[in-house]
């Protein structure tokens, strides 16, 4: 089924723009409604200046973004899509994004994605994570679009661990790729990346020991139930990419080397280290032209 709404979230309403030129592209295929949000806020040294002038600043965005709106809205009306666009500003803009999300109608949000540097994200959470993490709504952040409409969209799943929820969110994952593959007219293909080397330790810890006869035995079944999960998903066997590595690396690489436009992924929320070295999908998130992340509630 087609999406009837997307809801594209940017700090800049510039045209030229890889999440503009995708979220322009899907409407135009679909014919769903695009809601422009266009987000400032306070940055920096900002709250040191006098409150005249942070009005003056905050005016100034303001009429800039709403200048830029109207070419975009103009230039997206002009090939037939129904648009609104929305500009504002907000002391804590990511609060703000967040509460438009919890009530947001979308059936997808598309943003920008915005590179921050692992020092910067041990301290502050990057505002595309917290998304990640956070967001109720499929949501597909860009960094590149050499395909406005994306060719070949990949569903990345977990066949590592066999439980309900994680069954659940593979399930998910498949379902929310097909879909947006179809309605782009592109290629759907299926990944799996899987690492022995946490079995490796398990096992050089215990008297069973490892052996190489031991993990081909393990590849074996993932193998087997990879290829099963495909062909109840009817993913033929020149799609089916069953991967050795690290997943992060693995599933990034494949996705360069192999011209994949999107990944669809699974993510979860954490604590602790965690939050600072990010699930598989963050860490995938700024090395893939571009990633759609499903959440278990969405499940």
């Amino acid at each position: 089924m087609n999406p009837q709404r997307l809801l594209l979230i940017s700090d800049s309403a510039s045209i030229a723009t890889p999440a503009v030129a995708r979220a322009a592209a899907l409407a135009e295929a679909t014919g769903a409604i695009l809601d422009v949000v266009v987000c400032g806020g306070t940055a920096g040294s900002l709250w040191l200046l006098d409150e005249k002038v942070r009005e003056q600043v905050r005016q100034g965005y303001l009429q800039r973004q709403r200048e830029l709106l109207g070419e975009l809205e103009q230039h997206l009306r002009a090939r037939g899509i129904q648009v609104s666009v929305e500009a504002f500003w907000a002391d804590e803009p990511e609060q703000e994004i967040l509460r438009i999300l919890s009530s947001s109608s979308a059936d997808l949000v598309i943003k920008a994605t915005r590179h921050e540097s692992g020092f910067k994200r041990a301290f502050i959470t990057p505002l595309d994570w917290q998304l990640l993490r956070s967001c109720p709504i499929p949501l597909h952040l860009v960094t590149t679009a050499d395909n406005p409409l994306p060719k070949k969209v990949a569903a990345a799943v977990d066949l590592s661990r066999k439980d309900a929820e994680n069954d659940r969110l593979n399930e998910r994952i498949v379902s929310v790729a097909e879909q947006f593959a179809t309605q782009c007219g592109a290629r759907l293909h299926l990944i799996a990346a899987y690492d022995v080397s946490p079995s490796f330790l398990a096992y050089a810890a215990s008297p069973v020991g490892w052996t190489e006869a031991l993990q081909e035995t393990l590849t074996g079944h993932l193998q087997e139930a990879f290829s099963q999960f495909a062909s109840q998903h009817g993913v033929p066997s020149h799609r089916q990419h069953l991967l050795a590595g690290a997943p992060a690396k693995t599933i990034a690489e494949f996705a360069l080397r192999d011209g994949m436009d999107v990944v669809v992924m699974g993510t979860l929320t954490h604590s602790g280290i965690d939050k600072v070295l990010g699930s598989t999908s963050e860490q995938v998130l700024y090395k893939v032209p571009g990633l759609i992340a499903v959440r278990p509630e969405s499940v």
